[in-house]
């Protein structure tokens, strides 16, 4: 016996349509919006055509399609569903010998399509395109950009920890410049320095230039001075660590995204909570399309009296309610302090279990 045959075909494919058809109406309306509204902002800013379609649009309709894509999937299973059972096609599969259970299954791998699509499109993708779109809006719609830091102070490796009085993004250097080394929680290294400049020309990364330096250096009773003009060197942080920018945590892939929060927690730096709900949610998502196919299916695979229209308006109100207990969750995650790994997965396992009660109650 075949694992997937023709009939798991026909579903799939009508699946995988319907879903897509649907993104692109979205879309289209969602950017139509979304010009009326920005529209004087893009004319007050002048912002170039090109920059309009190419660094903002083009990157806005992956970004949003990935973001809402739980909700397009749910709206695509009620949909399509809904259309089977009102066409009795669904009461012929059972007539046939057809579970409800075996009925899944086309939906299912449909979704672990589309999950996977999103995992990939979500943690490697999507990323580098919000950079272009993230900038675009912090310069010509926000027209916030961070070009100043002041009294800066991060831990840049264990027991290294850097201050800055003084830092301009806009040249990359800084001035007040020190750097203290501890061993058992003892100051064994001073470094001072003038200025700082980042090597944004160099091959490595975390390259530095001080000028004006002098290091010293304990040991025991010893004291060990040296100084000079000039002084090439590699300090483990970059311009970007002395700041947080809105969105950034949209603009990192998976990788760099775990190795930004690491890093930061090393720092002993605060307000990383954005940035760790923005982590787990690269997981969560996906699995969520799993999770409202259950609960589509479950709900539209018979003919109600209210007929499609009344399947889909239960099928709205709950995704809907999905999104809206995510972005409560988060919100709490990131201003209550609640833990971000829970906040993120609890509507999942809240909707988990609406998807087991659901399934058990669909006529099997």
């Amino acid at each position: 016996m075949k694992f997937v045959n023709k009939l798991d075909w026909y579903i799939i494919k009508k699946f995988l349509s319907t879903y897509i058809f649907l993104i692109a109406i979205i879309i289209i309306i969602a950017i139509i919006f979304d010009f009326n509204e920005k529209i004087d902002k893009f004319t007050q800013s002048h912002a170039p055509l090109h920059k309009v379609l190419f660094d903002y649009y083009l990157n806005f309709i992956p970004y949003f399609s990935n973001l809402f894509s739980p909700l397009f999937v749910f709206i695509a299973v009620i949909f399509f569903t809904s259309k089977l059972a009102d066409n009795s096609e669904i009461i012929a599969m059972k007539a046939a010998g057809m579970s409800f259970k075996r009925l899944l299954r086309p939906y299912l791998i449909s979704a672990a399509i589309i999950a996977i699509t999103s995992f990939i499109l979500g943690a490697y993708v999507i990323p580098n395109g919000n950079v272009a779109r993230v900038n675009f809006e912090n310069t010509y719609i926000r027209k916030k950009g961070i070009s100043t830091a002041e009294n800066i102070q991060i831990q840049v490796d264990t027991g290294v920890v850097a201050y800055i009085t003084h830092f301009d993004n806009r040249s990359k250097s800084g001035y007040g410049f020190s750097l203290d080394k501890f061993k058992d929680k003892k100051l064994i290294s001073h470094l001072t320095a003038q200025t700082i400049q980042y090597d944004t020309l160099s091959e490595r990364r975390y390259s530095w230039t001080l000028k004006q330096y002098r290091i010293r250096t304990l040991e025991g009773m010893k004291e060990k001075i040296v100084s000079g003009s000039k002084l090439d060197t590699i300090i483990m942080m970059e311009p970007k660590d002395f700041y947080y920018t809105k969105n950034q945590q949209e603009t990192l892939t998976l990788p760099d995204l775990s190795e930004f929060i690491d890093k930061q927690k090393l720092r002993g730096a605060a307000g990383i909570s954005t940035f760790e709900v923005e982590y787990h949610k690269r997981f969560s998502s996906p699995f969520a399309a799993f999770i409202l196919t259950i609960i589509g299916a479950s709900l539209s695979c018979q003919k109600r009296k209210g007929g499609m229209g009344t399947s889909i308006a239960v099928g709205l109100a709950l995704s809907f309610s999905y999104i809206l207990f995510q972005t409560i969750s988060s919100t709490f995650a990131v201003n209550a302090g609640w833990p971000p790994l829970i906040s993120v997965w609890l509507p999942n396992i809240l909707y988990a279990v609406i998807a087991f009660v659901l399934y058990k109650k669909a006529p099997q």
